[in-house]
């Protein structure tokens, strides 16, 4: 399938309400409203194909950028890929879904994701911490070293409340993520999680999100989840 059939095929699975959605999150024109799980179809056919992947990603239009996350090949991208993949990721379903998402079925996962947590830019700290929790919920435990999340947890119970808006979200969601899949540290998690108590994460035009990590782990808890892990992490 070349560039000009993928892009046609995106544009007529448009829809104005997702399309509506997606605005409302941050994505900005040009953009199809796409529903991800109508993209299958598509994939299914190319399944991996990265110079395709790096022309889409290149259009600037969400519903192509995210399509090119799917069909990427993480294996064959360099942290000089991941880092201009990121440069592009404009808004936080970009950096946390598409491109962290992408890295963290690489080999280089974890290195990459230290420098964006260290880098001070909120988008790349946001799409670093992200990476970190699809990794923590597919890849075995014995694939991470126990004493560096404990410190990522300190990190979260010392900086969240001072973090920008959308790695807030983020490193709230990694406390969450080590309580139910990281076994080594659940109950490290469950108490940092108490310690830092609500988070409360600012929107541009819309109400503050009140995140409660503690609330979610002992909902998991509750259920018999804890030790949950994800088959695949791209869809």
């Amino acid at each position: 399938m070349d560039f000009e059939t993928v892009m046609g095929e995106l544009e007529a699975l448009g829809k104005e309400r997702t399309k509506k959605i997606y605005i409302s999150n941050g994505a900005h024109e040009p953009v199809f409203g796409v529903a991800t799980g109508a993209m299958k179809p598509i994939a299914k056919k190319i399944k991996t194909d990265q110079p395709l992947a790096e022309e889409l990603y290149g259009t600037g239009n969400y519903d192509a950028m995210y399509f090119a996350g799917i069909i990427a090949d993480p294996k064959a991208m360099t942290e000089a890929d991941y880092n201009r993949w990121m440069d592009g990721a404009y808004f936080y379903m970009l950096s946390d879904y598409v491109v962290a998402v992408t890295l963290s079925e690489s080999e280089i996962a974890q290195e990459v994701a230290d420098k964006w947590i260290a880098s001070g830019d909120e988008l790349r700290m946001s799409g670093g911490w992200s990476c970190y929790c699809w990794l923590l919920g597919n890849r075995k435990d014995h694939e991470f070293s126990e004493s560096k999340i404990s410190a990522m947890l300190d990190k979260v119970k010392n900086e969240i409340h001072g973090a920008p808006e959308r790695t807030k979200a983020s490193m709230n969601n990694f406390l969450y993520t080590v309580g139910v899949s990281y076994l080594p540290l659940h109950e490290k998690a469950v108490e940092t999680a108490k310690e830092v108590g609500i988070v409360e994460v600012k929107r541009e035009k819309k109400k503050s999100s009140f995140l409660n990590a503690s609330e979610m782990l002992q909902k998991e808890i509750d259920k018999e989840r804890i030790g949950f892990k994800r088959k695949y992490v791209r869809c």
